[in-house]
Formats: C-alpha cells, structure tokens, sequence
C-alpha cells in the first residue's frame, strides 16, 4: 500500500452515475431557463384561471433569486460530480493521460447535453417548461433551499463591497418600458393585418397620462358658441344648423360661459311650450364644466366617468376660454378618428397624387402622425400650422415654402395671421419626385 487514496470503481457502476448526473445538470440547465425566461403577466394570467402549476411558477418567480442560486448550485454540484467519476475511471484505464481524455470528454457531454440542448429547448418553450418543472423544481428549492441562500447571501454580500445594489427593485418607468416593448413585440414576424392598428391603440392608452386635454381639445377658434342674450327661435335655427348636439352659451363677451345647452333638452322644451317664443334658454342650459388645460387624458376620462358628462370646457390659468373637450375626443386619442356624417373627410386632409397632401392649418399633428406614420414632433405644437409658425419664427406668406424635419411646407392660404392652408410634401414622396 503506497498511501495514495484511489478510487476503484467499476464502468458497470461509474457510467450509469455519470448519466444520471448529465440528467440532473440538464434538469437544472432546464429549470433555470425556464425560471428566468417564464412570462410573468402570462403566469398570472393562468394562475387566476385557476391553473395550480401556474401559481407555483408565481411563487417561484417571487423568489427568482433563490431559486436561481439553488438551480445553480445544483447544476454545479452534478457537474462536479460527473467530471470526478469520468476522471477517476478513465485515469484508472490510462493512467496519467485519462486526466486529458476527462477533460474533453466530460467538457463535451456537459456542454452538449447538460448546458446547450437543454436550454435551448427551455429558452424556445419557457412558459411550457416552467410550467411542466414546477413542481419539481419547488421540491428541489425545498431540498437545497438553505445552502442556496447560504451562498445567495455570501453573494450579496460581496457585490454590496464591490458597491453594487443588490436590493434596488424595478421603478415605474422601467416597468412601463417593459410593457411598451411587448407592445412593439406584438404580431411581429406574423402576416397579421390587424396587428398595426391594435399597437398604435395600445400606445395610445399608454400616453393618455403624458397628454392633456390641450392637446385634443377643440381650439376655440373652431368651438360654435351661442349668444344667451339672442331670442329662442334664433338659437334654435342655430342648433339645428350646428352638427353639434352640445353647444357652449356665452353672455358678452365669448370668454363668460354661462352654460351649455343640449339639442334634445332645446327640442324638448318648445315642442313642449308650443314653440320658442315662452322658453327661456336659462331653464334648460345646464351649468358649465370647466378643466384646466394641463389636466392629463387619464385624469379627464375617469371625470368623464365618474360625473357622467361627456362634455367640458377648457380654459387657461387665467380662466380664459381655450376649447372643449368631450369624450369623443379622448376615446379618438385611443382608436383614431371616429368620423360620422357630419365630420369632415380625413379632418382636413387631402392626398394628391404626387404623394404630397393639402392640409387645413388646424389639423393636428397627432393625427398626421397616426395616421400616415410620420413623426413630426408633437412636443413643439398641437396643429400642423403652428409648427411651421415655430419653426419659421415668423408669419408667413402665400407662396412661401420651408424645409425641415425631412418634410417641405408650402403656404397655400393665409386668413389674416393665421396659417388656414398648406401643402406638405414627406421625405418619400420629395425622393420620388425628386422636387
């Protein structure tokens, strides 16, 4: 006896051990994948269907970071492992060389088979994977649950010296981040025609917290008033002329709103006296709603909600009027243009054939963006009119044409100061054209 401790264990005994070890580091090569690739709203999604194996896969994820240190730790101690009885028994059958013949052999059973194959099958299916592993890998956390946060804790420990957080958690905005790239990520790579659409509604419920009412609003420019102080029949000639049914009423001046009054409540009201002559606008107008116009889309809807009005009027800081807004408009914002019969066609927008388009001044920017996928910042100005205003710094004439932002504008019509016609011309159709 030499002193030299050997090992003397058979092939018949060490090559089953070594396959069952390369299962196990699959199994743990697997699980790991799964875990750290599983699609939490989908887990939770099933688990409040009632699916078991889904809460479990919650309650992992809950504890991602132990369950990772004891796959791991697993992984490592089975690998170890295989690598020691390959080694001993082929150092046994060539001595010195077998360590060499160890090295490649283990490296490549476990890269293959213990690492590759079986995260590349978790990673393609990991929602399936961690649902079929869950309870499984909830037995294996009970198991080697201590010395797994034995080493999660060294860990931690060591990456707090090293001056790394180990305790920050995900913030709101890095969540929202993550919400609009599983939005982008939608019907990508799939012949889904429905798929653009549903993205840009999607986009837009998300921005209803980072836009204001002032940015949907009808400008007052375009907002029909009624005078309160006009006879009745003049003002129901007007309601009925007007493609509105709620209509703002002013006293003076147009900024002294005094009321709102709906077509319905008008029609009812003569048909009941008789005629217009005995009713008297002050009993059927309603009282006004006023919002500021830094109040948020998101903010604005749940009003609309819980007051059960469709309808506000919008001033400034000084209570000046700015427009109003109705719900139409914010669920317009979402959807797109709901056009009816008494909407104008594409809202002031005409293509022509050389790819350019005619637009109204007061077109927002928002809906040429949506609409033909430009973008157009919409930070600077609400109308397409007032970003060449804040862009050329200056009133422009008839004829006048800019460039920037890749696109050229042509004034076509002026009324006074205000831009009311222009010709916009996109990148592609400038290169097509070649104008």
């Amino acid at each position: 006896m030499d002193g030299d401790l050997q090992l003397d264990l058979p092939i018949s005994v060490a090559l089953p051990l070594v396959v069952l070890c390369l299962l196990l580091g699959a199994y743990m090569s697997a699980a790991e994948t799964a875990v750290t690739g599983a699609s939490r709203p989908r887990m939770h999604r099933l688990a409040q269907q009632g699916n078991k194996r889904a809460a479990q896969v919650n309650g992992l994820l809950d504890r991602k970071d132990e369950t990772v240190s004891a796959v791991l730790l697993g992984n490592s101690v089975v690998n170890i492992l295989s690598a020691s009885l390959t080694t001993a028994v082929l150092t046994d059958l060539f001595g010195a060389a077998g360590i060499v013949y160890a090295t490649i052999v283990v490296g490549v059973m476990v890269v293959v088979f213990a690492e590759v194959m079986p995260k590349t099958w978790a990673l393609l299916r990991a929602d399936r994977v961690a649902l079929t592993l869950a309870p499984s890998i909830v037995v294996s956390l009970a198991i080697l649950g201590p010395s797994a946060r034995g080493v999660a804790w060294i860990s931690r420990f060591l990456l707090s010296l090293m001056g790394v957080r180990v305790d920050r958690a995900p913030d709101a905005e890095e969540h929202a981040d993550v919400l609009r790239g599983a939005i982008e990520l939608h019907g990508h790579g799939q012949a889904d025609e429905a798929a653009p659409a549903e993205k840009a509604m999607l986009r837009s419920v998300l921005d209803l917290g980072d836009r204001t009412v002032g940015d949907v609003m009808t400008h007052r420019g375009n907002v029909a008033l009624i005078d309160a102080d006009l006879p009745t029949d003049v003002i129901v000639g007007q309601m009925l002329a007007a493609p509105y049914t709620r209509i703002p009423v002013h006293r003076g001046e147009p900024d002294n709103i005094v009321g709102v009054v709906h077509a319905k409540a008008l029609f009812r009201a003569v048909n009941a006296a008789g005629g217009p002559q005995t009713v008297r606008l002050e009993e059927v107008m309603t009282p006004p709603w006023f919002i500021p116009e830094t109040t948020t889309l998101f903010d604005q809807l749940q009003a609309f909600r819980a007051r059960h009005e469709h309808f506000a009027i919008v001033v400034d800081e000084y209570g000046a009027l700015r427009g109003i807004v109705t719900l139409e408009d914010i669920i317009e914002e979402i959807t797109g243009d709901i056009e009816d019969e008494h909407d104008a066609i594409k809202r002031g927008v005409m293509r022509r054939d050389d790819g350019s388009l005619i637009c109204q001044g007061d077109v927002p920017i928002r809906d040429l963006n949506r609409e033909f996928g430009w973008g157009l910042p919409e930070s600077v100005a609400i109308t397409i009119a007032g970003l060449v205003l804040h862009e050329a710094r200056r009133i422009p004439e008839v004829g006048q044409i800019y460039a920037f932002y890749g696109f050229r504008f042509e004034i076509l019509k002026r009324e006074g100061t205000r831009i009311a016609e222009l010709r916009v011309v996109p990148p592609l159709a400038i290169q097509t054209a070649n104008i």
